[in-house]
């Protein structure tokens, strides 16, 4: 789970896309008992004792006793499940989290499936899916166009004349949400979180990051090799002969590489402030009088007085390679970038370069199913309209107010913590607990929905269709653009299994798509319930308390609340945070990227903390009853290493480490658990076993 959103370009978690783009909310990805043998979550209903009415329990299977708990306790949990499951040919990973999207997107597109085979009302939202879906599943008539849904577009590319041509291009696509060199997005003003303002960051790029272009290790030249490749199979699938193509892709890759020179890490990125650089629009267009601002945001229909640049090296540099690479090139770029950007919507072969392409990134053996594909599209572009949908079949109301319970008793618990903390003055706690008790939470799906009426939807323009949701998403986007903030929106559809926080609006969300099990169950004793979907709450709590949520006021703006004092005993335990994660490894001689993930951690080791608290106010929380064997404080611990459960390729592990915010699952489980006393007691944990710290060694933050 995650917490902070830069960017909402697609509502997929981490679809990688040669252009590089990926979603910056930086989620928890974290589905119902029916799907549950598919993910190979090994829990069955078994009629016995129940915490307080005449329920079946849901027993705890597949514990591996040969293994020590505190040793690796998430192998003591799920190796057995790891050992014998098989990952999908067509996915990077199986089992949780994440990898529970699979699962949602099959239901997805059974819902699909009935809707685009019914006689629905011209304009409805059932119309406008279903006929979406359906031309989406028509790779007869996606084939036989071939790329000539592109020949418009690249007929503008061959008539750019100059650098205002260029500009003005990129303008254009960028209303269709097709992003080149310039990033913009509309989202709160960091320091008057009420109203939104125009934001540009950094871009430019095909790899995931911009690390992928220097680095010279065996997997990475692969990953560039393929990169290549694909960018030259662009060009010969629109009738570029092969040399010309291999040269162009050349060109292409050797802009990129200029271009991710001057982009910040994926750590540095973390810098709330240090990505914040107000500057009115006037000041900008003298200073990047190359790129011509004032006319790029009058193409864009963007109109405002300032905004902020979050990497300006990034734009310096554009700003002089616009003069010092011949227009030539620059037309070749773009057409890679335009070519690529559509590439998912086009016929067989441009689907297949990129996939050969993803496949070296993420290990990935086969091709999605098209009817899996077409409801992630759908998700992406009309995902609030199918959320409608999904919320009616799989989310009972009682299953939104045992939620709102579950966050409620976590508040207090967190609140019992500040009281508590030895390191913090009174007068900071304070503060703390006013945005503690501020929080907005948003359980299930949106208060209002989004309106598709501006989408025109036709059953066998598929293309067309994609477009047409893609401009109706960036004028939602503009129309925020100078406006108060909407607190009610979110940045994520209903089905999406994940959780996030919004630091900008002091806000947890848990859309639909997570309350269910591993996670979540209406059925299950408090001890699963709180050690699953209670975990994911803390964690999501903690995120307005961690390195860069502790950044925000109350209201969401960046503004100091601490003392000073408080403020450097509070860096001093996340660098404790940093230290110890850094020391786990992962994949032979990969190490977890410590100041990466830092944020993530420390709200994994509070989430579980805050959890055992508040399960210790309910009435089985303080209770030794054993059900199946296993104690409650057990069953609460064995939870935490189920939502966890996850096996992935190496090759995405390899990604995960080089981008992901999060720590890999195993270490979601280990890294907490060790700094948690109670773990200790509840499974003997002695000094000798491999997950054993010192008293004095384990951390406590919140």
């Amino acid at each position: 789970m995650s917490g902070y959103f830069y960017t909402s370009a697609n509502n997929e978690q981490w679809k990688l896309t040669a252009k590089g783009k990926k979603n910056y909310i930086h989620f928890s990805n974290l589905n119902d008992m029916k799907n549950w043998l598919l993910l190979s979550i090994t829990i069955s209903l078994v009629a016995c004792q129940t915490r307080t009415t005449e329920k079946p329990f849901i027993a705890i299977e597949g514990i591996d006793s040969t293994r020590k708990p505190g040793d690796n306790f998430f192998n003591y949990v799920n190796a057995r499940w790891y050992d014998t499951v098989q990952i999908p040919a067509s996915q990077s990973g199986v089992g949780a989290y994440r990898f529970m999207n699979f699962q949602q997107r099959l239901r997805l597109q059974d819902i699909l499936d009935s809707i685009s085979k019914s006689k629905n009302v011209s304009g409805s939202l059932e119309q406008k899916i279903g006929d979406f879906f359906a031309s989406g599943m028509d790779t007869n008539m996606i084939n036989q166009r071939g790329f000539e849904p592109l020949k418009a577009g690249l007929n503008r590319i061959n008539g750019i004349a100059s650098i205002s041509d260029m500009i003005s291009f990129m303008a254009e696509e960028g209303k269709l949400s097709n992003i080149s060199l310039i990033a913009f997005e509309v989202l709160p003003d960091q320091e008057n979180s009420s109203m939104n303002m125009g934001h540009i960051y950094q871009a430019g790029i095909g790899m995931p990051d911009r690390d992928y272009y220097f680095k010279t290790d065996s997997a990475s030249v692969s990953i560039q090799q393929a990169y290549k490749k694909y960018l030259a199979a662009l060009f010969t699938l629109t009738e570029t002969d092969s040399v010309s193509a291999q040269k162009n892709a050349t060109i292409v890759y050797n802009i990129e590489k200029q271009l991710a020179a001057s982009h910040k890490t994926n750590i540095e990125l973390r810098d709330i402030k240090g990505n914040f650089h107000k500057i009115a629009l006037a000041d900008l267009n003298k200073k990047q009088g190359n790129i011509g601002w004032t006319a790029f945001f009058k193409a864009l229909g963007a109109t405002m007085d300032s905004l902020n640049v979050a990497q300006p090296s990034y734009y310096d540099k554009v700003n002089t390679l616009l003069k010092s690479i011949p227009l030539g090139d620059w037309k070749i770029y773009l057409k890679a970038n335009y070519i690529s950007g559509y590439a998912d919507y086009l016929s067989k072969p441009f689907v297949d370069a990129y996939f050969a392409y993803n496949k070296a990134l993420t290990g990935q053996a086969v091709q999605k199913s098209r009817g899996e594909i077409m409801a992630s599209a759908v998700d992406n572009y009309l995902g609030q309209a199918l959320g409608q949908l999904y919320v009616k079949l799989y989310f009972p109301e009682s299953a939104k107010a045992r939620m709102l319970e579950l966050v409620n008793n976590l508040q207090k618990a967190f609140s019992s913590r500040v009281d508590q903390l030895n390191w913090m003055s009174d007068s900071t706690k304070q503060k703390a607990k006013e945005k503690l008790f501020a929080i907005t939470k948003k359980i299930g799906y949106p208060d209002k929905w989004r309106d598709y009426s501006h989408v025109t939807i036709v059953r066998n323009k598929y293309f067309e269709n994609v477009v047409s949701a893609a401009s109706n998403n960036f004028q939602y986007k503009l129309a925020k653009l100078g406006k108060p903030v909407d607190k009610t929106e979110w940045y994520t559809t209903p089905s999406t299994v994940t959780a996030y926080n919004n630091p900008s609006a002091n806000e947890i969300v848990f859309p639909a798509g997570i309350l269910q099990p591993p996670y979540f169950d209406n059925n299950a004793d408090d001890a699963l319930n709180y050690g699953g979907i209670g975990m994911v709450i803390g964690h999501e709590m903690t995120h307005t308390f961690d390195d860069q949520g502790a950044q925000f006021d109350k209201d969401g703006n960046v503004k100091n609340w601490w003392t000073p004092k408080d403020y450097e005993k509070f860096k001093a335990i996340t660098k404790q945070v940093i230290d110890l994660y850094g020391t786990f490894t992962v994949l032979d001689s990969i190490h977890i990227k410590g100041a990466l993930t830092v944020g993530e951690n420390t709200a994994d080791i509070s989430g579980v903390a805050v959890a055992l608290d508040a399960f210790k106010l309910t009435k089985q929380g303080q209770d030794t009853t054993r059900i199946g064997g296993f104690t409650p404080m057990q069953r609460f611990f064995i939870s935490v290493a189920r939502i966890w459960r996850v096996k992935m390729k190496d090759e995405y592990m390899r990604y995960w480490i080089n981008n992901d915010p999060h720590s890999p699952p195993m270490w979601r489980v280990n890294g907490p658990l060790m700094n948690t006393p109670d773990f200790y007691s509840a499974f003997n944990v002695k000094p000798g076993d491999m997950m054993f710290l010192e008293n004095d060694k384990r951390i406590r933050i919140w």
